[in-house]
């Protein structure tokens, strides 16, 4: 894994608080590792670590304060990240940047989603619906409950080769033929309810497109498919997840969101799963990826990485050697190499073992929520607190 990176460039302090930033870029040098969740309005430091390479180069972290990096996406030269204090658009050219919030036309500061959406930069919000940028003008339009939306807390975005447009809701999952978001008409909302259970759970997270235009859904209650209209689930009892027994003693986050959430709570009810008082539900998919087979990767909360190849799942663990068990974010990169953003570190899948990167090889934080990859190969990975950026070794 060779990379080097460039001298610190932070985006400092009051993120979403004051709705302004200060983009500073110094070059310093510092012999401490990376410092996880630096508190916003400090000044950025230059840390050094190994990143595979020389323990003397140096790596870029962007600060967004006590925010989560939820997605990235970058082009031609300009990288959105999406917080839970707004989405920036940062010129990496230019060293530009601008923080779109509520204060800028958007209905929540929230963001789990960035990208592309029929030409325009789309983002799916926290309780705001999904709001469309005209860059032209500078504003947005916004989708929401009335135009057909499932719910106003929008997760992933989906344009698939057909112009059909899929929405992740936490009330189902919306597909609009045709992509006609302006036509009443063309919205659809799938719900457990109405396909009978075949989505088995209204709080989808994550959709992907298979190689003959299938649906992959990641839902609280298992992995779905939707293909020639017809839907169908995995959950644990069908393979998805390791077992307890294996990784009970590797669960980081010993709280248990049931003891919280009545919706948990009934959830692991559902699953079987109410003796377990840890952070551990399998049957709750956080991320996924398609392969150019067809074949599904899927991340899950505390039963680590599963992979399904048409008939059967193979679960791979911190048994396995991956950093932590609850995989948050799954990446293909333009070289198709995999990357497995987790509680404990980045990972890159290679034959059958995983080589590890965590803060001291660079990560802005352990934590690993999203991640992408330029036509280059620069990574920009984003975690609680910040971004880090890897740009390889020619």
């Amino acid at each position: 894994m060779s990379y080097k990176v460039a001298a610190v460039a932070a985006i400092v302090g009051a993120v979403a608080i004051a709705g302004a930033y200060t983009l500073g870029q110094q070059q310093r040098t510092a012999s401490a590792p990376a410092v996880a969740g630096a508190p916003a309005g400090g000044q950025g430091t230059v840390h050094q670590g190994k990143v595979g390479v020389d323990p003397s180069e140096k790596f870029t972290h962007f600060r967004v304060g006590n925010r989560n990096v939820k997605k990235i996406y970058a082009e031609n030269g300009v990288v959105w990240v999406a917080t839970s204090g707004g989405v920036i658009r940062y010129d990496t050219r230019s060293d530009e940047y601008k923080l779109y919030d509520n204060t800028t036309g958007l209905l929540s500061n929230g963001m789990f989603y960035v990208g592309r959406i029929q030409g325009k930069i789309t983002v799916g919000t926290y309780g705001g619906g999904m709001s469309m940028l005209d860059e032209k003008t500078n504003t947005w339009e916004t989708f929401n409950i009335p135009d057909g939306l499932g719910d106003a807390f929008v997760y992933d975005v989906l344009e698939t080769r057909n112009g059909d447009v899929w929405i992740a809701t936490w009330s189902g999952v919306n597909r609009v033929r045709g992509g006609k978001l302006k036509d009443p008409s063309a919205w659809e909302l799938h719900t457990v309810e109405n396909t009978n259970g075949g989505l088995p759970n209204d709080w989808v997270y994550g959709l992907a497109e298979g190689k003959n235009g299938e649906i992959w859904l990641a839902t609280e209650g298992g992995m779905t498919r939707f293909a020639d209209g017809k839907w169908e689930n995995w959950n644990h009892s069908r393979g998805v997840g390791a077992d307890y027994e294996k990784v009970k003693k590797d669960i980081e986050y010993k709280s248990d969101p049931a003891k919280e959430s009545l919706h948990h709570a009934q959830q692991k009810r559902e699953m079987g799963l109410e003796g377990i008082d840890q952070a551990y539900n399998p049957n709750y998919i956080i991320s996924l990826v398609v392969d150019d087979d067809g074949s599904l990767w899927c991340g899950t909360w505390g039963g680590g990485l599963a992979h399904f190849d048409g008939k059967q799942w193979t679960n791979y663990t911190t048994v396995e050697g991956l950093p932590g068990n609850h995989i948050f974010m799954l990446h293909r990169d333009n070289k198709n190499r995999l990357w497995i953003g987790t509680n404990d570190g980045l990972a890159l899948k290679e034959g059958n073992s995983f080589r590890v990167m965590k803060a001291e090889d660079g990560l802005f934080n352990n934590t690993v929520f999203s991640m992408t990859t330029t036509p280059d190969g620069d990574m920009w990975i984003g975690s609680y607190g910040g971004v880090a950026h890897l740009r390889p070794v020619n």
